[in-house]
């Protein structure tokens, strides 16, 4: 069997809802309501929920005045009491926030609106509130985090911005506003593509235009100008975000790395300049020794060639003899070509290139100049290389000039003592992690160079030496994540040592 509600103009219409059914729906109200006489104000009846909340019973509630049942702030005492129930009693309706006190002493807010209702016997002032207090909690709380994370966003060094796939400006932070130069109001609305330089424009529309799938962020460089004309370069993180309707696009954050750009501009100035003194070293090597050995050759060829011009003044001279002045001169001169071309295969490639290459080649490169410095102060040198090959990434010439560098030192070193002992070893073998290069001698060692000095300067190559210098022979290893090092042997003389990673192929 089915019920249905009456309809406007239904004969049931008035008897809807019976006087029992009003009971019941009032009881079942989750709100609390007090019904207040219009006149008196005191209270006629409360519903369960409100009986609930504030721990009385009805009868106990009966009774009762505004100090009996708020809190003791002055603010609720019963005179605002009395006096927000009458603004109801004559207006129709008012609404408060009111601190109740329950049965057991706690006091909680509530929001309280009293409405006039006149009834058939009285006027009287229905109450309705409910507890707000977590509210309140929630909203102090979000007011709080908000303040915190607004003063948090202003004491950011890290610059924020919220642009669209046009990036068009929708939010900027102070830090964006201070690293750009123009206010946050002159900011959204603003195309950021132009304050880019030209090759950025391209390097953000490609990052504004394909975000990550994943949902990471990605990491660019832009230069960008200012309202004044000067550059400045920020590494931005481009993430794209929907936060809500009206929030959503790409955020990025904005760190300034001017002056990060200018040191790599500084080091690029610097390894360009690394890379000519290695040139001008080599070269300078190369001059050495091409001057010491074209010298015999080419006396030799000069010879027979003076030969074969005084026999040809003499008619008796035979021909085989102008042949072989000629033939002889011929050969002279071919080996003079031959020296050439060996040392110019040395110095080929005298560009900055990093490349993977066994340190025992680079050793080998280098060994027809050590040798040759060592045919000239008559030192004995002695070469302990590592059965296997030593894989390495470095600068190929560069790091050959290291070893020419150390080596050199070391044959001057020992030009000074008696012939005998002049004596220098190579030798290079394989860490775990490095391939090692070590050239030792026999001379007064390093014991009195100042501690840490002995790469900085003050333990210099000697006038005769390749003149590269002990301290850029440093930088070279340690730019190349090597260390080079100094130590005092234990019988005579110092070891200059330096490592190299191993490649990883």
């Amino acid at each position: 069997m089915s019920t249905s509600l009456p309809m406007p103009g239904d004969e049931r219409e008035q008897q809807f809802p019976s006087p029992s059914d009003f009971a019941r729906l009032m009881q079942s109200l989750t709100h609390c309501i007090l019904i207040h006489d219009a006149a008196t104000k005191d209270i006629l009846w409360a519903n369960p929920a409100a009986c609930d909340m504030l721990g009385f019973t009805l009868s106990e509630l009966k009774p009762l005045k505004a100090p009996d049942m708020s809190s003791a702030d002055p603010r609720f005492r019963r005179a605002a009491g009395v006096q927000w129930l009458q603004d109801a009693a004559d207006h129709g309706t008012s609404r408060t926030e009111w601190m109740y006190r329950s049965k057991s002493g706690r006091d909680f807010l509530t929001e309280a609106i009293a409405v006039r209702v006149n009834l058939a016997d009285r006027p009287i002032v229905m109450v309705q509130f409910r507890d707000i207090e977590k509210e309140e909690s929630l909203k102090s709380d979000l007011q709080r985090t908000e303040g915190r994370l607004q003063a948090f966003l202003s004491h950011m060094a890290e610059g924020i911005l919220v642009m669209d796939a046009e990036s068009v400006v929708s939010y900027a932070s102070s830090a964006a506003s201070d690293q750009l130069g123009l206010s946050t109001a002159e900011l959204v609305g603003t195309k950021f593509l132009e304050l880019c330089s030209p090759g950025s424009k391209q390097v953000l529309e490609k990052a504004l235009a394909t975000p990550r799938p994943d949902g990471s962020a990605t990491s660019i460089r832009l230069e960008l100008s200012r309202p004044d004309k000067t550059k400045v370069w920020v590494g931005a993180s481009c993430q794209h975000i929907e936060l809500e309707r009206d929030l959503k696009g790409t955020l990025v954050l904005l760190h300034d790395i001017t002056d990060q750009v200018a040191a790599e501009e500084q080091h690029r100035r610097d390894l360009e300049h690394l890379n000519y003194l290695g040139r001008y070293n080599a070269m300078g090597d190369m001059a050495m020794a091409i001057a010491h050995e074209l010298g015999q050759p080419l006396a030799a060829a000069t010879n027979f060639v003076d030969g074969v011009s005084r026999r040809l003044r003499n008619p008796d001279t035979a021909v085989q003899d102008l042949e072989y002045g000629l033939e002889n001169a011929k050969k002279q001169i071919n080996r003079a070509n031959q020296i050439v071309s060996s040392l110019r295969a040395f110095v080929v490639q005298l560009e900055h290139s990093e490349q993977i290459v066994d340190l025992n080649e680079i050793v080998e490169d280098c060994l027809y100049f050590i040798q040759l410095r060592g045919q000239q102060h008559e030192t004995e040198i002695q070469v302990v290389k590592s059965d296997a090959p030593i894989w390495i990434r470095c600068e190929k010439i560069l790091t050959g000039q290291v070893i020419l560098n150390l080596c050199h030192n070391a044959i001057d070193e020992m030009s000074t003592w008696p012939r005998r002992e002049r004596h220098v070893t190579i030798t290079t073998y394989a860490t775990a992690e490095s391939g090692v290069f070590r050239v030792a001698d026999r001379g007064k060692g390093i014991a009195h160079v100042p501690d840490g000095r002995i790469f900085d300067g003050v333990f210099t190559s000697k006038s005769t030496g390749s003149g590269i210098g002990l301290a850029l022979s440093h930088r070279i290893i340690t730019r190349q994540h090597g260390r080079l090092w100094a130590e005092e042997n234990e019988s005579r003389g110092a070891s200059f040592t330096f490592e190299l990673p191993l490649a990883n192929e």
